[in-house]
């Protein structure tokens, strides 16, 4: 009879949208063994993205699921997956937020019931700005860059807590060790060592912070990098957990400092929890044998290219320990989308980062990129395509003209061809027609394929690269011409933690990935030396303030931010050759401001040939030394010193 009666008020509850009906002290609470897991953890009222829950639970496909509690809210169709112990269940919302009830029912009698939340989406969400051409990214690897709180540096044996969902989230055991003296090995820096140095960020003049992947990593080797994803909502509490980034979040804002967080949509990784069960038989993509991409990027626009190499590069794994989505079935498309969309809502963040973007699908790709940018139509995504071929990376931009049609929907892609050619060019010495500054010259000569310029990345290093003071010579004077072309070149800058100071590659190990993913020195309480002080001397006191005086100038600096350039290669005749002068000039201009840059990365002194540039503006010109912030008179003769950039600003 009770049954009967609770049946009764459900029914009456969905037909009259009265939450006041619904009694859930009637119905049983699910245990953790009955309902695993819900995600998204919880929403919003007021989204586009149309709200589908997965559940996971032991033969939880075998009930019934209604949504009771708010109205105007409820379940409209529920999908069964080939494993019995999932469901995905559409909830068309009301207006209403606050706490409703999942419940499941059997025979048209309920169970059990879970409590989820709806909340009030934030005033202003979906007008959220996000990074620009006026932005300074400073990119972090969290583990290397300060322990904050030792406490949570040791493995989790389990444990619980709140996940921002209406129930606290059950930790897995996390059996990597954190060794500073392993360069594989966790290292302990965490959230709380990212608060703690926002103004040492701040002061650098970076307004924009992207950290490599906070989300749990539960490989039991080499998880300190956090690309291999073992739970896509939530923070590995090594680092922290969900409400400690929340705080980083606003805590970045009040420095003025934007968040971008770095994702993955490509690959998960074997120790995601879901390895044990997938919903779906084509979750991942399977093969009889091990079947590597073949990182052939070239496939998505050849004409001519065979139909298995497309599908050994949209297929493949990554790396043995990353399993490959697929992106094709539109569960696991959905999932993806709502994901980065609850991650930008709960935590309030200004833009997206996507790890190894061509490879991955690349139709529903566009679709995820589409959904993100519909509930936030401000939102910066920028994708790593990481292609030397220019015209195959613009074809990754959103609104490209591809012959095929194919929209990425991508608005900013990583500028690897300018970066390889920068890099390139400051370590030749000698150098003959297309070679040492040529390099870059080239490379920004062929402006014209992009779609849109402003949002080209641009870098000389990430966290995939090599030490760029390494691979200079450890030496600061080049190092400063590759942070003066950073800052003065079109896009939106990028910078790797501790090229500010020329850190250099750890000499103690063999693994190439640890040797250059350093910990910054003073990030740790037994440091003998701190960087992000008034300890630093030296060549690295020398670098940071360069770099520190550079990037702030740029935050005020509109025709470096929005200009349009005018670029100059100086040749020198040596009989009948006519070979580079490995030297590289430039104006960034607008109507009203203009900023020379002159990038001399000869053995020698140069001197001004002003006559050089009459076209863009006649006779001596006065104006501000960026770097001394002395007054300079733009003529012929004046010394530009071997292997230093001038950069002068001054009004048209």
């Amino acid at each position: 009879m009770r049954r009967l009666l609770i049946a009764s008020l459900i029914a009456v509850s969905a037909c009259l949208g009265c939450k006041h009906i619904f009694d859930p002290s009637l119905i049983n609470d699910a245990t953790s063994e009955e309902v695993v897991r819900v995600e998204p953890l919880s929403w919003w009222t007021g989204m586009k993205m149309p709200l589908q829950l997965m559940i996971q639970g032991p033969g939880i496909s075998e009930y019934d699921v209604s949504v009771e509690g708010l109205s105007g809210t409820r379940a409209s169709a529920a999908h069964k997956a080939d494993s019995p112990n999932y469901l995905f269940v559409d909830v068309q919302l009301g207006s209403e937020s606050g706490r409703c009830w999942i419940v499941f029912s059997k025979d048209g009698e309920p169970v059990f019931k879970y409590p989820y939340i709806i909340r009030e989406r934030a005033a202003g969400s979906a007008q959220r700005e996000s990074y620009t051409t006026e932005d300074m990214i400073y990119l972090i690897m969290p583990d290397r860059f300060a322990n904050g709180d030792p406490e949570n540096d040791s493995c989790w044996q389990g444990g619980v807590y709140d996940d921002g969902s209406a129930m606290a989230w059950k930790v897995p055991d996390t059996p990597d060790t954190v060794d500073r003296k392993d360069p594989v090995s966790r290292h302990g820096g965490d959230i709380q060592g990212l608060i703690d140095h926002l103004d040492y960020i701040a002061g650098l003049g970076a307004t924009a912070v992207w950290n490599t992947p906070l989300l749990l990593d539960n490989q039991d080797y080499e998880s300190y990098h956090g690309y291999a994803c073992a739970d896509y909502y939530h923070i590995d509490p090594r680092f922290g957990d969900n409400a400690l980034y929340k705080e980083y979040v606003e805590k970045s804002h009040e420095k003025g400092i934007k968040v971008i967080m770095d994702i993955v949509t490509n690959h998960c990784g074997t120790a995601h929890w879901w390895m044990e069960d997938a919903p779906f038989k084509d979750w991942i993509h399977r093969f009889p044998e091990y079947t590597q991409m073949n990182a052939l990027f070239s496939v998505y626009m050849d004409p001519g290219a065979a139909h298995t190499d497309l599908q050994r590069q949209e297929s493949g794994w990554f790396v043995p320990s990353m399993p490959d989505m697929n992106l094709d079935n539109p569960f696991v498309l959905k999932y993806f989308q709502q994901w980065a969309i609850w991650w930008v809502e709960y935590a309030g963040l200004d833009g997206l980062r996507v790890d190894t973007y061509p490879y991955n699908e690349p139709g529903p790709m566009s679709e995820w990129c589409k959904a993100v940018r519909e509930e936030y139509p401000g939102i910066n995504i920028v994708g790593e395509c990481w292609d030397p071929c220019i015209p195959q990376l613009a074809y990754w931009q959103a609104d490209n003209p591809n012959k095929n049609g194919f929209n990425s929907n991508l608005p900013s892609i990583m500028d690897f061809p300018l970066r390889d050619a920068m890099i390139g060019a400051l370590c030749e010495d000698r150098v003959w027609w297309n070679e040492g500054m040529t390099r870059v010259y080239s490379v920004l000569a062929q402006d014209f394929v992009y779609h849109d310029l402003d949002n080209m990345m641009i870098f000389f290093a990430n966290h995939d690269h090599p030490r760029t003071g390494d691979i200079l010579r450890a030496d600061p004077a080049r190092m400063k011409l590759a942070l003066a072309m950073l800052a003065t070149l079109r896009g939106i800058p990028q910078l790797y933690y501790g090229d500010e100071m020329m850190f250099l590659e750890r000499k103690d190990c063999k693994s190439h990935d640890g040797a250059k993913r350093i910990d910054f020195p003073g990030g740790w309480a037994d440091d003998k030396v701190d960087l992000f002080g008034a300890e630093r001397s030296g060549i690295a006191a020398d670098l940071h303030d360069y770099t520190a005086r550079l990037f702030n100038w740029r935050k005020g600096c509109r025709a470096v931010q929005h200009g349009k350039t005018l670029h100059f290669l100086s040749r020198k005749n040596y009989g009948v050759h006519n070979v580079t002068d490995n030297s590289y000039s430039y104006f960034r201009y607008t109507s009203d401001d203009t900023v020379f840059v002159y990038i001399n990365n000869n053995d020698e002194t140069r001197l001004l040939d002003w006559s050089h540039y009459s076209e863009f503006v006649p006779g001596p010109i006065r104006g501000t030394d960026v770097l001394s912030g002395e007054t300079v008179l733009l003529q012929d003769g004046l010394p530009i010193p071997a292997h230093s950039a001038l950069i002068v600003e001054f009004d048209r």
